[in-house]
């Protein structure tokens, strides 16, 4: 088994993290923060919009089960790439839509997707996700880990994260999980 590393961000990593997590070829999911320019941010920190972090995940995965445009389909069926700066009703620049890329051929398959789905006009809007090679990663404080499972009674999880992980199990259902499949 091979292993490589995708770094997303498309609003609370909440809701990444619970998707990513249901998908068959991901080995692990990390919340956390980059893009910004603070080092060892706190998720205070971030969430004041201060830091130019993002709310990002890093995804493991076995390329030989999911492909990284495989990766990125899912991403933009997950979360709304044609709003600056904004999820539903999370906003500010840590929820903005971005792809922090590991290799020259992250960011020409990222750049790829990105004219597939605009060419398939999925979404209404111009799409206005960032790419941009990842600098450094910085993991969430344990409390954000494994979040959505941890506490799916949760208002937000309940509101927000149930809601896209139902989708992705709709949409997604052949690419589960055996486990998360029955």
């Amino acid at each position: 088994m091979s292993e490589e590393i995708a770094t997303l961000g498309g609003g609370c990593f909440w809701c990444l993290e619970a998707v990513y997590q249901d998908l068959r070829g991901v080995i692990g999911v990390t919340s956390g923060y980059a893009g910004g320019h603070v080092p060892n941010p706190s998720y205070k920190q971030v969430c004041n919009g201060t830091t130019g972090h993002a709310e990002v995940v890093q995804i493991r995965f076995d390329p030989g089960e999911v492909s990284y445009a495989d990766l990125l389909r899912v991403f933009f069926t997950i979360h709304d790439p044609t709003t600056v700066d904004r999820q539903g009703n999370d906003f500010g620049p840590q929820y903005r839509s971005i792809i922090l890329t590991h290799s020259d051929a992250q960011r020409e398959a990222a750049q790829a997707v990105i004219r597939e789905i605009t060419g398939a006009k999925l979404w209404g809007g111009r799409i206005v996700t960032q790419v941009e090679p990842l600098r450094v990663f910085y993991p969430a404080e344990p409390e954000h880990h494994d979040y959505f499972a941890r506490n799916p009674w949760s208002g937000y999880c309940r509101a927000v994260v149930a809601p896209k992980v139902a989708k992705f199990r709709k949409t997604f259902a052949d690419r589960l999980r055996r486990a998360a499949a029955e």
